[in-house]
């Protein structure tokens, strides 16, 4: 299975690909895990993306899919992979598929995870963390036993300044005006599977799989 998995921040996306991972004995591939082991291992795209970074610039489009590249002709792909966080742009997403048209592959599906934008905002407001043992609590779903402690360590909970209602919100526009174009083009190619986010997370999995068998 070669999938792609795409939804906002706190749409539960890195539980359901740690699910799908297991079920299809396949590698999560997350960009930003992808260039620091590049970085790591050295490789020739690693060295490239690595002069960008160390500058605080951008990585440009060729670099990121030669990392792409290399990471997908390790031998741990061979089932398959399920990329996360790439692409972000149609111009990269052309560029995928012409990659992979090389690789003789292609994408079985790309599963889109939406949540209604106020659930989101209150799963990310909502959380807090451990200025001691880094624990995380949530205010409505994980709420720690004494309010503003920590059940393991007693230390005081504080909320993260990217977890405020603003910043929240700036980073969902963001998003949103990312991925609206990607959603469209996988869309019109018939590989979008859109999926209810907003649901206990084994009836989440239960509509993916679902999905994926047809």
């Amino acid at each position: 299975m070669n999938l792609l998995i795409m939804g906002p921040p706190g749409a539960g996306k890195g539980t359901q690909s740690e699910r799908l991972v297991k079920e299809f004995n396949i590698p999560h591939i997350s960009t930003g895990d992808m260039l620091r082991e590049a970085v790591k291992q050295g490789t020739e795209m690693g060295k490239k993306a690595k002069e960008y970074m160390d500058k605080g610039q951008l990585v440009p489009d060729e670099v990121i899919i030669g990392v792409v590249k290399e990471r997908l002709m390790q031998p741990d792909c061979e089932r398959g992979f399920l990329l996360d966080g790439f692409p972000r742009t149609v111009a990269q997403a052309e560029a995928l598929d012409k990659l992979l048209l090389e690789m003789g592959r292609k994408l079985d599906a790309v599963i889109n995870v939406s949540v209604p934008r106020e659930k989101i905002v209150a799963r990310l407001t909502g959380r807090r963390v451990c200025k001691v043992c880094g624990a995380t609590y949530h205010i409505v779903n994980n709420p720690p036993k004494v309010e503003g402690k920590c059940d393991k360590c007693g230390g005081e909970l504080y909320q993260r300044s990217d977890d405020t209602e603003e910043t929240v919100n700036k980073r969902l526009d963001v998003y949103e005006a990312q991925t609206q174009p990607l959603i469209e083009y996988y869309q019109a190619k018939g590989l979008l599977v859109n999926i209810d986010g907003d649901q206990p997370i084994d009836k989440v999995f239960a509509d993916i799989m679902a999905a994926l068998k047809k």
